[in-house]
């Protein structure tokens, strides 16, 4: 603050009038100006908050004899209400990579601190609010940030490119620069990723545990096509998908550890095929899911030599594979889903056999996908319903929101929960709310996938699971709901799957 400043302070209305929040670096804080700000605070690793006056030639920092004068709530009021009108140019960037970044930029001072009310930034520029999971931002200078939302794996690509961004965009914006690092926008705070090595003078990223594991959650959900993402805006090639997948089937005799890339890929056309064939009637609708049932069970069990058929001129030799199951708890559901739906009783026995502790390994699921694995083995082993039902309880209790770090919670309650529900429906015995349930658990799948051309949005496979389930008990399922093929969920059969066999 200038002498002038002091000599005609401005009045209360022109304060509020003019009040923005302002972001500011923390090394241009001298002790003189931390002793005339002591309203102002440290919002982030390298960030601090504070009040300014958009006047008409010129930005002032206020002091704590502002603050006084206007009241600090009522200047608060302001300076949000200020900050949000300030008008932005924006733009959605696409890296090479694939990677969606959101920029918003303009000549305001006061731009880069719209990543402290990041949610409604985003609304503003977007349409859309943001993820449960929060974003990925920079503000590299007073006059722009950089975001990403965090809803896919993509997540991954985003740190490093903010990174890059970040640093370059820093280091030239002479002396309106901020800052250099990534910050975690989540639950209204900032937490800083970039760790700064005095004695090497380096940056490196460390993303917190928190962070971390939702990292890992949604890599892997993302890459087996389980979350709903602006990626797949374009409906896939059938016959690509088949091919893709006996190919994978073809590499197996040479490369066995490709086991569970074929086995995605057949799952991946299965959903597919549905697409063009809702009852689940051709032929080649039947040969993916059986090809998926058979490399299901070979990735979590092993099996002997077989033939898999992806299609009339497509039949791929699968060898004998070893008993060696991945810590992938949500690849073993799906195997065990496909052997439900398809009625294969053998492999859904030989799947509950698979060593308990070797899902447990698996460092990318919630708590809630464990037991739900635990409620599924018990009740499959012929365990009593007291374990069952206590094995059930234990998956609803840990799947709620705040017991989540790894999965968004808008898939986890429109997805992933469904055929938990579905189940506690079906073991209690009631068919009117096992009804009422399943379809309230398709709507959901609906208006997830709305939009979305990826495989996975095509059929609910979770909830046809326990359809199946539910029409072998004799409960009236009706199967001209979508997202329920008839002929998969009657149980006929078109041809006989391959036995697993004995594995090498």
């Amino acid at each position: 603050m200038n002498q002038d400043d002091a000599l005609h302070p401005t009045d209360t209305a022109e304060l509020l009038r003019g009040v923005h929040a302002r972001l500011l670096p923390l090394a241009a804080f001298t002790p003189e100006l931390m002793g005339a700000m002591r309203y102002a605070r440290v919002v982030a690793d390298g960030l601090v908050f504070a009040y300014a006056l958009d006047g008409p030639t010129s930005v002032r920092i206020l002091t704590d004899r502002d603050v006084e004068r206007a009241g600090l709530q009522e200047l608060g009021q302001a300076a949000y209400a200020n900050l949000m009108r300030v008008p932005v140019e924006y733009a959605e960037v696409l890296t090479e990579e694939g990677v969606r970044l959101h920029s918003v930029y303009g000549d305001s001072h006061f731009i880069a601190a719209k990543a402290l009310f990041l949610s409604e930034t985003a609304r503003q520029v977007t349409g859309e609010p943001l993820p449960d999971s929060g974003a990925l931002v920079v503000v590299p200078s007073r006059h722009n940030l950089v975001f990403h939302p965090i809803g896919d794996g993509t997540v991954v690509g985003a740190v490093n490119a903010l990174a890059a961004y970040a640093l370059g965009a820093h280091e030239d914006s002479g002396q309106g620069a901020l800052s250099p690092q990534v910050y975690w926008w989540h639950g209204g705070g900032l937490t800083s990723l970039t760790v700064f090595d005095e004695e090497t003078r380096t940056f490196s990223l460390q993303p917190p545990p928190q962070l971390l594991a939702l990292m890992k959650g949604l890599v892997r959900l993302d890459g087996a096509g389980r979350i709903a993402t602006r990626t797949a805006d374009k409906t896939p090639d059938v016959d690509e998908l088949a091919e893709t997948a006996a190919e994978s089937v073809r590499r197996l005799a040479t490369d066995p550890a490709g086991l569970g890339g074929a086995f995605g890929s057949a799952v991946a056309l299965a959903h597919a095929r549905c697409a063009e064939d809702p009852d689940a009637s051709g032929i080649d609708t039947w040969d993916a899911w059986a090809t998926s049932v058979q490399l299901g069970s070979a990735l979590f069990t092993g099996a002997g030599p077989q033939q898999c058929h992806l299609g009339e001129d497509r039949v791929g030799q699968l060898p004998a594979m070893p008993a060696d199951p991945p810590a992938d708890a949500r690849a073993w559901l799906d195997a065990l889903y496909l052997a439900i739906v398809c009625r294969q009783t053998d492999r859904i026995d030989r799947l509950c056999a698979v060593p308990p502790a070797r899902l447990r390994e698996d460092d990318s699921v919630d708590a809630y996908v464990l037991h739900w694995v635990d409620t599924l083995r018990a009740y499959f082993s012929r365990r009593s319903m007291d374990e069952v039902v206590e094995k059930l309880l234990a998956t609803m209790e840990s799947s709620m929101p705040e017991r989540l770090t790894h999965a968004p919670k808008d898939f986890v309650n429109r997805i992933d929960y469904q055929p938990v529900a579905l189940f506690h429906r079906l073991v209690a015995g009631d068919p009117d709310a096992f009804a009422e349930t399943l379809a309230e658990a398709l709507a959901e799948h609906a208006g997830y996938w709305s939009g979305s051309a990826a495989p996975r949005a095509r059929l609910a496979l979770g909830p046809l699971a326990m359809a199946s389930m539910a029409y072998e008990r004799g409960f009236p399922v009706d199967p001209k709901q979508p997202g329920l093929p008839a002929h998969l969920l009657d149980g006929r059969r078109i041809e006989d799957i391959p036995e697993p066999g004995t594995p090498s």
